[in-house]
Formats: C-alpha cells, structure tokens, sequence
C-alpha cells in the first residue's frame, strides 16, 4: 500500500470532490461520495479538511486557479493596450467555453452555500476571492499595457465582474457564441475608454 503525505490526500480529495459536484451536483457531494471517487478512507477526509466548509472554499480557489492563469499568461508585456486588453479577455473567455461544466458548479455552489444553515460564508468567500482576482487581473493588465485606469480599481473590479459574471451565466443558458463574442468586445471598449496611457 502506497503511503500518501496529507498534501497529497488532500489535492486528492479536492480533485475528486470537483468530479463528483460536477457529475451529480453539490448537494449530492457527500463526504462519503468524495472519498468514494478519491479512493480513500473515511477518516482521510477528516484528517485533511476540519469541515465541508473548508473543502468547498478550497474547489472555489481550485476553480479560480484555473480561470485566471491562461488570462494573464495571454497578455504580452509592452503590446498595445487595446492588445492586452482584448487578449486578457479573451484568454478569460476561451476557458469558459472549455470547461462550461467547472462555471456551471460555481454558480450551483453559490445557491447551495446561500441555502444551508452555516455556509452562507463560503458564497461571500467566493465572490470576494472573485472580486480580489478581477482586480488583481485588471492590475496586471494596466502593468504589461504600461497604463493606468482612470477608474478608481475596486470600484473597476466589482463592475467587470458583474460584466464577466452575468454574460457567463447567460452563455451558459443559451451558449450563444456569437452574441457572447460581442458582449465581451463591448466590455473590452469599455475598459479602453478608461486606460489612461502613463
């Protein structure tokens, strides 16, 4: 039997706690269903994670990890702005049309999370985590772009994410490329109205 440090168990468990709520939601994500699909024991759960809580604040980061890097590798350092702007975004969007069923889970957690006594914490976790990584992506742009946004950042932030948020749950309703395409040009012209070369 190969021995597992609780570094390891724990990626495990977060990879398969990711597959279960994608196949059969979260409400069906039981401990039990997750060790199940990570084939480990009980107790393994127990031993990583101090509640459910904990494990779905870590799918939300795990989620998250993988939304971001691709947007930010995208863009060049000392390219146009208008290049950095509309290849972050686009980046951004490529990975939601490549793991449609990963945004579909976020948006289920977060209704769950708001529903269940004691894990209304876990959706404000999420959306600050998201609020937190739009700035910091925004910020990023700004930097290789070598600009600054004439737009104070939070307030930036919250409203690009109300932008990203809301045509990712439409897309995901009607997965209209096309409309979704030009949505997202929209909001790129946007946000070059408000760089400010520095």
């Amino acid at each position: 039997m190969v021995r597992r440090s609780a570094d390891e168990r724990r990626e495990e468990l977060i990879e398969a706690a990711l597959k279960v709520m994608i196949r059969d939601g979260v409400a069906k994500a039981t401990t039990r269903a997750i060790v199940a699909e990570a084939g480990l024991p009980l107790g393994a759960f127990h031993y990583c994670f101090r509640s459910k809580e904990e494990l779905l604040h870590s799918v939300v980061e795990r989620i998250m990890q993988g939304a971001i890097a691709p947007a930010v590798a995208a863009a060049v350092e000392g390219a146009p702005v208008a290049d950095v702007v509309h290849d972050a975004l686009r980046a951004y969007w490529a990975r939601i049309r490549a793991t449609p069923e990963e945004h579909l889970l976020t948006y289920e957690l977060t209704q769950y999370a708001l529903r269940q006594p004691g894990l209304a914490e876990v959706a404000r976790h999420q959306y600050a985590r998201y609020l937190a990584v739009n700035g910091e992506s925004l910020a990023t742009m700004a930097r290789l772009g070598g600009f600054a946004w004439t737009v104070p950042l939070p307030t930036l932030a919250r409203y690009g994410l109300a932008v990203l948020d809301g045509l990712t749950l439409q897309w995901l309703i009607d997965r209209d490329d096309a409309a979704a395409a030009t949505a997202l040009d929209e909001y790129a012209a946007y946000l070059l109205s408000v760089a400010e070369p520095t």
